[in-house]
């Protein structure tokens, strides 16, 4: 079963980036990228894991009002691409991996200066 439920994640995953792409028109989700999809196991709820450029708080505010504006269109779509017997309900947050990478490259790199001055 969890070999299924992986496969269902890269099709949404695909299919979500996709229907981003060529059917949303909301300028606000410009620049989102998909990271993952994490399904339940009775398939039931999907939380969608995304990403974008800007790090400013509103643009994120922004990117996450549209996707939640235009989570009925793409589950519908989802309807029509992904043969299940119920669409999951679609959970849309921010990836914050990037952000905890960034920030750990940050401590080493003030710690490495800190380690040469001395």
């Amino acid at each position: 079963m969890k070999h299924r439920i992986g496969r269902v994640e890269q099709q949404i995953n695909r299919e979500v980036t996709d229907i981003l792409l060529k059917k949303i028109r909301d300028p606000r989700v410009t620049g989102v990228t998909i990271t993952g999809v994490d399904l339940s196991g009775d398939l039931q709820h999907c939380k969608i894991y995304y990403s974008i450029l800007s790090e400013k708080a509103s643009d994120v505010e922004k990117a996450q009002a549209g996707l939640d504006k235009a989570k009925g269109l793409i589950r519908s779509e989802l309807g029509q691409r992904i043969k299940l017997f119920k669409v999951p309900e679609l959970t849309f947050l921010q990836d914050k991996s990037v952000q905890y990478g960034e920030r750990i490259d940050e401590l080493i790199r003030k710690l490495h200066e800190s380690e040469q001055s001395n």
